[in-house]
């Protein structure tokens, strides 16, 4: 009978003590959670992502190898999300690029993007700050990390500018979108530095007008990416840009062709004028030049673990009056690539991807450029190998 009442009160010490513990632990605040619950709901629409591109850069010109190194050719931090039913937002900044503010703008150079949008209706949104310039073609509608060199074009533009954007989707297939921008990120000044030509002046509302459609045809197998652009640079000097991008997609085939181009009143791109300028002549910046592309990608997923991918690429530059004045429009260079890559992705569930890739470039000036700018033709080529991968961090 003892025993039974001994046994009896250790049972009730025991109950009394984990009643104490449990309001203690209830009022103990190292167990609430660090991050609020109200908190934790917002996080579940925010998305953190590291874009990176690295590798073994092994470069050549006209065949000779010139140098090897390792180089973070990409490191772009991305954060994009919803913070209100109808308001979402989208940060992407370059770490591998300066962090000058453009005088325009007043934003860094690294910044691509850097805006908040509206869901005005369920099909129409407005977008408001620094954003993507939204050409038509899949060469700049690809994650940059994915592009292991850009055509003449994309690289010598001004891709990423600040003003306003309107996108309508008028059925699931087709959306249509327009853009006021800045036409630049720094003034008229800083990007031409005294090289102007006599008699151009800056206009006082430098700004570029971007027309767009989005299209997808049979089930989304076919894609288009239409786009016509206006930049007002100077006065009474525009730039009209034309750019007609196409995708074919399958299970394991992806097919793109993209047909640019740029008529220019003043040299933005700056490849003619470096031309002019070749033989230390310091000439004023070229007007009325275009450039004239060809871009093609095609991506084949030979095996869930083996991705290989083919770049082909033509670039055309054109200059008016080049020397001498009322000689026309002369064709002055073709700039021609290819990039074969092949892409190993060892894990199921992150996308890593170790690769090998070649970009070889060719420069074939005409016989107008040799005979009267001393132009000569070259190559140049950059064997890599190293990894790619869109961090997904939250």
């Amino acid at each position: 009978m003892k025993k039974l009442l001994l046994l009896m009160a250790l049972m009730g010490q025991a109950v009394v003590f984990g009643q104490a513990l449990e309001k203690q632990s209830g009022n103990d605040s190292i167990s609430k959670p660090i991050i609020p619950t109200e908190k934790q709901n917002l996080l579940k629409n925010v998305d953190v992502i590291f874009n990176m591109r690295f590798g073994l850069d092994n470069q050549f010109l006209d065949g000779n190898h010139t140098e090897s190194k390792f180089n973070n050719n990409q490191g772009r931090l991305e954060i994009k999300g919803k913070i209100h039913e109808k308001v979402f937002f989208r940060f992407r900044d370059r770490y591998t690029k300066t962090k000058e503010p453009g005088s325009r703008d007043n934003f860094a150079r690294s910044t691509d993007i850097a805006f908040i949008g509206v869901d005005v209706t369920p099909n129409t949104q407005v977008t408001l700050g620094k954003m993507s310039a939204d050409w038509g073609g899949y060469e700049f509608d690809l994650n940059p990390i994915d592009i292991v060199e850009y055509n003449d074009i994309l690289e010598y533009a001004d891709n990423f500018l600040t003003g306003v954007g309107i996108t309508h989707k008028v059925n699931p297939n087709h959306t249509f979108g327009v853009q006021v921008l800045n036409a630049r990120n720094s003034d008229f000044e800083d990007i031409y530095k005294g090289t102007v030509p006599v008699g151009v002046e800056t206009s006082k509302t430098a700004m570029a007008y971007i027309t767009n459609w989005r299209g997808s045809f049979f089930d989304g197998k076919f894609e288009t990416i239409y786009s016509y652009s206006y930049f007002q640079e100077a006065k009474k000097k525009g730039m009209n840009y034309y750019s007609l991008g196409h995708k074919y997609q399958d299970n394991k085939l992806t097919l793109m062709y993209d047909f640019k181009y740029s008529n220019e009143g003043l040299d933005r791109k700056g490849l003619v004028t470096g031309m002019l300028n070749s033989q230390g002549d310091n000439q004023a910046t070229a007007q009325d030049v275009s450039y004239m592309e060809n871009w093609l990608k095609m991506e084949y997923l030979a095996t869930p673990k083996l991705n290989l991918s083919l770049t082909l690429m033509t670039s055309d530059a054109y200059g008016k009056n080049v020397t001498p004045e009322q000689s026309g429009t002369n064709h002055l260079r073709t700039s021609y690539g290819f990039i074969p890559e092949l892409q190993y992705i060892p894990f199921k569930d992150i996308n890593i991807r170790f690769f090998v890739s070649y970009v070889g470039r060719y420069y074939k000036h005409s016989g107008f450029a040799k005979d009267q700018l001393g132009l000569e033709n070259y190559n140049t080529g950059r064997l890599s190998i190293g990894f790619v991968a869109p961090l997904l961090i939250l």
